[in-house]
């Protein structure tokens, strides 16, 4: 009979809260934080809060279904609701390692197919909880999602400091938003209207996140089939905009026609035409591209649609945009060199990666980490004491503050340059005499007062660092001034000095003093 089973208070209580677990950001605190409180005893030294928590619900359920096969169908209203969650989260978990391999294959094979095995065990598990067959080849879809993100997000961007906890946390709600309810009840097909930019420095890993955002789509699967309508390996399409001529650029976003223009002797596919309903397309250095282009890219944003050169044939473009950019755009819209506009179709999201002194500062063991997954890497296989050399050759090398301009990008060169050469250099050639005309330059040819130059120099160095407690520490000032310094404006700072402080003389003070 529909809905002549009922949870107790108890049951029901801990399903809902489950429930919450679920639909949580797994890089989240507040997740972890639940899981323990759910799972209480259970949770053993060195077991994983997942491994916990699918022992506990493993155990709830099998206790309900010992007075029959729990479903969908079996329960009241409002114990479905509380238990829907919860059967998803067990089937998903039972199969984990079987959709582990299924990506694997997929990324190695370039195919869409599943196996019969697990597709109809999976499926047909999710039907006896009363699971309609066409709801559950979405969730069927959805685990496949949600295991390539985790994989891209937590293999693709390591590091424990809280910088990249934070950015991890703001990936997956990229994919997946941060409300996961809502992105399962109706934005799992609409992510496509979401576009994002990626801001940061050179080197600073814009490409692995928005690999990790793009091969993390929504893919559909069709039953009846047995396979994905893609594969996600191939539904993510980068391009770097800075290396071509302004000329191409256009050509190799939009396509050309055969007589186009001089040289084009043949049809060309641009990237917008090569990308699918479920992909994602990456323009890379988007602060490179002209006026004229990012009017043309607005178009595409907004009405999904673009006309290659030559042509009056308008198609229509399918896929997410995620764009990229180490220039301060800002700045660039303020010189007329980037449109408003544009800027603002682009950041449905904004995520700024943090640059490597900045991870170091917040967490030195991160340097180890890193360098052992840069070996691992080079050498195809992880090797600890390799790893343990490297890290010794780099800290002999360079001086114990070192900045890492060039950040996770120069640091992989400076893994290479060890194992090649056993010592690593930093590329310094400025000569002093350039160093201290540059530092004219800053301090406009000397005309700049005392704490005008202290106030931007604070800036400089939480833009760079970024934590206040680590420019105190450089600056030997106290917290609280450096972040007043960092929230001030030159302007501010300018307003409340003289002109020339230098021609203003305290009256009660001393010759030594005017000198």
């Amino acid at each position: 009979m529909v809905g002549s089973f009922a949870l107790s208070a108890e049951d029901r209580d801990f399903f809902l809260r489950v429930g919450q677990i679920v639909f949580s950001n797994p890089f989240s605190d507040d997740r972890a934080q639940r899981v323990r409180e759910a799972v209480g005893e259970m949770m053993r030294p060195g077991m994983a809060d997942s491994e916990a928590l699918k022992v506990v619900i493993g155990r709830r359920l099998q206790a309900l279904d010992t007075t029959g096969r729990i479903a969908l169908s079996t329960l009241a209203a409002v114990d479905a609701r509380c238990l829907k969650p919860v059967f998803l989260f067990d089937v998903y978990h039972r199969h984990l390692s079987s959709i582990d391999a299924l990506i694997e294959r997929q990324a190695s094979r370039r195919e869409t197919r599943v196996e019969a095995q697990l597709a109809d065990r999976l499926l047909g598990e999710l039907v006896n909880r009363g699971f309609a067959e066409d709801e559950a080849a979405r969730y069927f879809a959805l685990f496949h999602q949600l295991r390539r993100a985790y994989y891209f997000i937590e293999e693709g961007l390591a590091g424990d400091s809280p910088s990249m906890k934070r950015l991890r946390l703001a990936l997956w709600n990229n994919v997946f938003t941060h409300d996961m309810q809502l992105f399962d009840a109706h934005l799992w097909s609409r992510m496509e209207d979401f576009s994002t930019l990626l801001l940061g420095e050179t080197g600073t890993g814009k490409g692995q996140a928005a690999a990790a955002i793009g091969r993390s789509a929504f893919i559909p699967y069709l039953c009846r089939e047995r396979r994905f309508v893609a594969n996600f390996a191939d539904s993510f399409i980068a391009i770097n905009l800075s290396q071509f001529p302004e000329g191409l650029i256009e050509s190799e976003l939009f396509g050309h026609r055969r007589g186009a223009f001089t040289g084009a002797i043949e049809h060309h596919e641009g990237v917008l035409a090569r990308s699918s309903a479920h992909g994602t397309l990456f323009l890379d250095e988007i602060g490179e591209v002209s006026v004229p282009i990012q009017i043309k890219l607005l178009q595409v944003l907004q009405e999904r649609s673009f006309t290659p050169i030559g042509s009056h044939q308008v198609q229509r473009f399918a896929g997410r945009v995620i764009a990229a950019t180490n220039r301060p755009l800002h700045q660039l819209m303020a010189g007329g060199k980037f449109r408003h506009d544009f800027y603002y179709r682009l950041c449905s999201d904004a995520i700024t990666l943090p640059p490597l002194r900045q991870r170091l500062a917040e967490a030195p063991d991160e340097f180890a980490t890193l360098v052992g997954r840069l070996v691992t890497r080079t050498l195809g296989t992880p090797d600890q004491t390799v790893s343990d050399r490297v890290v010794d050759a780099l800290r002999r090398s360079l001086p114990r503050d070192y900045l890492w301009p060039g950040n996770v990008r120069e640091l992989e060169q400076a893994v290479r340059r060890v194992l090649l050469t056993g010592r690593y250099s930093a590329d310094d050639e400025t000569p002093a005499t350039t160093r201290g005309e540059a530092m004219w330059q800053v301090s406009e040819g000397g005309r700049l007062a005392a704490s005008t130059l202290l106030v931007r120099y604070c800036q400089w160095l939480h833009q760079r660092l970024g934590t206040y407690e680590e420019v105190a520490r450089r600056t030997g000032l106290d917290r609280r001034t450096v972040k007043k310094y960092v929230h001030q404006s030159v302007q501010t700072a300018e307003e409340t000095l003289p002109p020339n402080p230098a021609e203003v003389v305290d009256p009660q003070g001393s010759l030594d003093d005017r000198k």
